[in-house]
């Protein structure tokens, strides 16, 4: 008899996280395991008491109080899954701080990078050795996170780049923010496109390191752009909303990576979208109009 299947999202409270909760539930058995995470007690509570009401839900939803931005946390988690459990079957990194573009980005910029970034890296140092065999570390990014979106000056910070290497590429960054110096130095004034390529940068990282082993063991790790997503974080950012999904819509392509049973070496360390992978080295900078992100 095979073991309970154990699955996490971080940032599950409400929105494209949520909608994953409730995706795996549906789709895993009834002595699986979603934890369904987030840094408010009383609305991680309340969403997985919901969430686990819902017609359809076969596995356990439980609630876990986790501050994506405390990286002991992370750690003390995933020893408890390894003890617990013996590892993790299924972890998706989908936390983010909510920026709205008439914010001051320096203001800003320590909250959305530690919860982006700096959460991005302790979920792979830590949940990645206490994946299963078999199971998926997926972080949530997007179409912004392809190489080319960075001036060509970056570039060389994040190509072929190891974690500890992104990671000081990323503080660097956020030195020069706070300095003032950052887009002298090329990098752009929105703080979610260079987070965003550092965030695929991470994974490439990670899955550099894994490749051989996890697909001989039909292991997945991999960022995924879930496209445009109708959701209060990502509205006050683009001007058109004619093409966006609603959070379930969103959270089904995802889940279904989750859910193939075979690997595709193709799509292994990509960043990918609706199922085919993104060039890494791809794309332009975006362009910003009346406020607002062009693709």
């Amino acid at each position: 008899m095979n073991p309970p299947r154990i699955a996490l999202v971080t940032g599950a409270n409400q929105g494209l996280g949520r909608a994953l909760v409730e995706g795996l539930a549906a789709r895993m058995g009834g002595e699986d395991l979603v934890l369904l995470t987030g840094r408010s007690e009383p609305r991680v509570m309340q969403a997985a008491r919901e969430a686990g009401r819902l017609p359809g839900t076969r596995a356990r939803v439980r609630g876990r109080v986790l501050d994506v931005t405390d990286t002991d946390s992370i750690t003390e988690l995933a020893g408890e899954l390894r003890v617990r459990y013996g590892g993790v079957d299924v972890v998706i990194s989908n936390a983010v701080a909510r920026l709205l573009p008439d914010e001051s980005q320096a203001a800003r910029a320590d909250e959305f990078i530690d919860v982006s970034n700096t959460a991005t890296h302790a979920a792979l140092r830590f949940f990645g050795p206490v994946l299963r065999p078999g199971g998926r570390l997926l972080v949530v990014a997007s179409s912004l996170g392809t190489l080319g979106r960075l001036d060509p000056r970056l570039r060389h910070l994040f190509d072929g780049a190891t974690l500890d290497q992104v990671e000081y590429a990323v503080e660097s960054w956020r030195t020069a923010v706070h300095h003032n110096t950052a887009q002298e130095a090329g990098w752009p004034r929105w703080l979610n496109v260079p987070s965003k390529v550092a965030q695929v940068a991470a994974v490439r990282a990670v899955a550099a390191v894994r490749r051989e082993h996890d697909l001989a063991t039909g292991t997945l790790i991999a960022a995924v752009c879930p496209g445009m997503v109708d959701t209060a974080t990502s509205r006050p950012w683009f001007s058109d909303y004619s093409q966006a999904r609603s959070p379930s819509e969103a959270a089904r392509t995802i889940l279904d990576l989750v859910f193939t049973e075979h690997v595709d070496p193709a799509l292994y360390g990509e960043l990918i979208r609706f199922g085919k992978a993104l060039d890494w080295h791809g794309g332009t900078p975006p362009v910003e109009q009346d406020g607002m992100l062009t693709p």
